[in-house]
Parts: C-alpha cells; sequence; structure tokens
C-alpha cells in the first residue's frame, strides 16, 4: 500500500513537472518575457501599450500574447475594440528576477 501512494505521488509530482516545462516553454522567447515584464504590476493593460512598450508588429504581439493565454499565464478581456491583458500567474516574475539576477 505504501507503494502505491508513493507512486500517486510522484505520479501529481510528474503531472505538475509536465505543466511548469509547458509555461518554462510558453515564456522562452525575449519578447514573451519582455511581455511579463510589463504585466508584472498584475494590472490590466489594453494592447496598444504593450506593443508601444515592444515596439513590434500588431500580429506578432498577438502571436505572442496567445500562446501565453492558452497556458494559463496571463488573461484578458474585452472593452469595445481593445483587448486588455494581465498576468494571473504571478509567480512568473520571480522567474524574471532570477534572469535578471543572474550572471548570463
Amino acid at each position: 500500500m505504501e507503494k502505491m501512494v508513493r507512486s500517486k505521488k510522484k505520479e501529481k509530482e510528474f503531472k505538475k513537472f509536465i505543466k511548469a516545462s509547458e509555461m518554462l516553454k510558453a515564456i522562452s522567447y525575449p519578447y514573451r518575457l519582455e511581455i511579463l515584464r510589463f504585466l508584472e504590476d498584475e494590472e490590466y493593460h489594453p494592447v496598444y501599450e504593450i506593443q508601444a512598450y515592444l515596439g513590434i508588429e500588431a500580429t506578432l504581439l498577438s502571436h505572442h500574447l496567445t500562446k501565453m493565454k492558452d497556458k494559463g499565464i496571463i488573461q484578458s478581456y474585452r472593452d469595445g475594440r481593445f483587448i486588455h491583458y494581465k498576468l494571473i500567474q504571478k509567480e512568473m516574475t520571480k522567474i524574471l528576477n532570477c534572469i535578471n539576477n543572474c550572471e548570463l
């Protein structure tokens, strides 16, 4: 019985690692890391603000936002013709801080 409990525990931990690796893949682009940095205040921001901050094409920004939204890192809502995004995985800011403090 003890072995079954351990294996279920390990399986649960492994599933968590799978989700974590998918989320890390979803942020593994420089523009996505910059988007996270911009959204780290945990407030909603309209796409045009994010685009102005990054200085990239709207289609490219949309692609990056969609990838992160699909993985549950950010969320959005529509207000008329504007879409606003917010960071919901607050722990991602720890990854950004780690990157900033690393000697790369």
